[in-house]
């Protein structure tokens, strides 16, 4: 089954390069090696250490423009080649010498600056760019250090203050170290901002612009994320100068990624993932939970059934998940259950099955979620528990994606399975029954984003971007009389106008207990009503009667 990413809404304005697949302009699908880049050739040496034969779609179109130096801003999903199409380009022109300094590195015992700076969400996404940067750059003599919170200041210090030519950072720790005079970046020759979409979801955008400040403006800056929304495009309104825009709208091969939806019992999850590592002895397998806490409860069940697993998530120390990763990509551990965020950074070709044991908050996490596996033209398999409280999702989901997903039913675990068959979400109405009794309206008419599904606990999430996506709409809310920690709403002293009991429908002003603090009549249902005035909206007092 053939899949399609969902479209991105180009928010900038300008010209845009679209390119699929499908799409590539005949006269480059002609043989295209790396060696047409002419990359110095001891940038070459590490591309071929790589195994690299072939650039990928935006590494054919962003590669090019940013070794001449200008501006780019490209739109790709995980698992496209995004980090080597700018790694290659920034070790091709520290090693020419561009920028302010006109000079290489001279050699052992020297000082090194930072020449250029990479701001990525997360550790491990770190981690992976900062391998990039060694494997291909081995010959080149330039170092790189990554900067991030959870470990010790020290031999970041190092890095930053002459032992490092390349850093790449977490923005909020890479502030720390500017507000304590650690780090300077007054010799930055070029600036990358990676998964820009997911930094402001996780509230990174005020330190980036911080950054910002502190780089020159004549170096080269290059921005890459998976989608546009606003803020990400006034950004990089502010950020580039003339950009190479490039959008690389991909569709895998049918025999890539096998994408199903399970219908299952939120009770029953935890039985079906068991059953599903059990019969199919599955050996590479991530598995995508909500919160971090659930992940933490989920790995600990799975090892108290004697499966290798490791966890991924917020809560753990930077050694330990450092060690889950590896353990993960060197198959002593066969199952990984992984946070959104926490995962964001995992590059690992051999994932057979990527699990979504939580239903996404939206389009979005799924395409990442999903993008884990298929990698490097390898088969996968995409499977995705679905709950009554997730049916609406599914709809959302189908629509976004112009698709319909296979329903796979397991035995012995029905859940929602008649619902989850009867439900289209190609057209724009639900067909299964009963779904308005599950979500409120949704918000501005029609988000993508759907309720929060049955099991996960608010304020545990990764980095913040979940809980702003499921919060449950207000507009059912509205006219209740209530707010929202579910006590009634204080009245409004500012109008002397008339006030309606929004429960009782009673009007102001009728024969009920004062207000203790503006000795006006308070709309009520009488004496130990929960709209007693004088207390703390909910409270009743122990007679129902006014105190002096």
């Amino acid at each position: 089954m053939s899949y399609s990413y969902p479209r991105y809404p180009l928010a900038l304005g300008g010209s845009w390069l679209v390119v699929g697949q499908e799409g590539i302009p005949h006269r480059m699908q002609n043989e295209i090696s790396f060696d047409g880049f002419e990359l110095d050739p001891r940038v070459a040496i590490g591309v071929r250490a790589a195994g690299y034969t072939k650039p990928t779609p935006i590494q054919e179109q962003t590669v090019p423009a940013a070794m001449s130096g200008r501006h780019v801003l490209g739109l790709a999903q995980t698992g496209t080649g995004k980090t080597a199409a700018f790694v290659l380009p920034i070790l091709h022109r520290l090693l020419l010498g561009a920028g302010p300094e006109g000079q290489r590195h001279g050699g052992r015992g020297m000082r090194r600056k930072v020449r250029a700076l990479v701001v990525a969400p997360t550790r491990e996404l770190a981690e992976q760019i900062n391998d990039e940067f060694r494997t291909l750059g081995q010959a080149t003599g330039l170092r790189s250090a990554t900067v991030y919170g959870g470990v010790g200041f020290q031999p970041q210090i190092e890095a930053l203050r002459g032992r490092a030519d390349i850093i790449v950072a977490c923005p909020g720790r890479l502030l720390d170290h500017m507000q304590r005079g650690n780090a300077d970046l007054t010799q930055v020759e070029a600036l990358v901002l990676d998964e820009a979409d997911h930094m402001f979801d996780m509230g990174f955008l005020p330190p980036v612009r911080q950054i910002l400040k502190a780089v020159p403006v004549e170096a080269q800056r290059l921005l890459f994320s998976a989608t546009m929304p606003s803020e990400v495009s006034y950004l990089a309104d502010e950020l580039l100068t003339d950009p190479l825009k490039v959008a690389i709208n991909r569709v895998a091969p049918a025999e890539t990624i096998e994408h199903a939806l399970i219908p299952v019992d939120e009770i029953n999850k935890t039985d079906l993932l068991l059953n599903l590592l059990k019969e199919k002895d599955l050996r590479s397998v991530l598995v995508f939970t909500r919160t971090k806490h659930r992940a933490k409860r989920l790995a600990a069940t799975l090892d108290k059934a004697n499966h290798f697993v490791a966890e991924l998530q917020g809560n753990l120390s930077q050694r330990r998940r450092q060690e889950a990763l590896d353990g993960f990509k060197k198959g002593r551990y066969h199952v990984l259950v992984a946070t959104d965020i926490a995962a964001r950074g995992i590059d690992v070709a051999r994932v057979s099955h990527v699990i979504n044991y939580d239903f996404p908050d939206t389009s979005e996490a799924y395409t990442h979620r999903i993008g884990r596996t298929g990698r490097a033209e390898r088969s996968g398999e995409a499977l995705t528990f679905v709950t009554v409280n997730d049916l609406d999702n599914v709809r959302q989901l189908e629509r976004r994606l112009r698709m319909r997903i296979e329903r796979r039913p397991v035995d012995g675990f029905a859940g929602p399975a008649a619902q989850l068959e009867a439900l289209d979400g190609t057209t724009d109405r639900p067909s299964y029954g009963g779904s308005s009794r599950n979500r409120g309206p949704r918000r501005n008419g029609g988000s993508q984003r759907g309720p929060r599904p049955a099991g996960s606990q608010s304020g545990q999430t990764d980095g913040g971007s979940a809980a702003r996506s499921d919060r449950a709409p207000r507009g059912d809310r509205q006219g209740s009389g209530r707010s929202q920690n579910g006590t009634s709403q204080r009245p409004d002293h500012q109008g002397g106008g008339e006030r309606r009991d929004h429960r009782s429908g009673s009007q102001a002003g009728a024969p009920q207990a004062g207000d203790a603090r503006s000795g006006r009549p308070q709309g009520g249902r009488g004496p130990g009503s929960r709209e007693q005035s004088g207390r703390r909206p909910g409270a009743t007092g122990r007679d129902g009667q006014r105190r002096p």
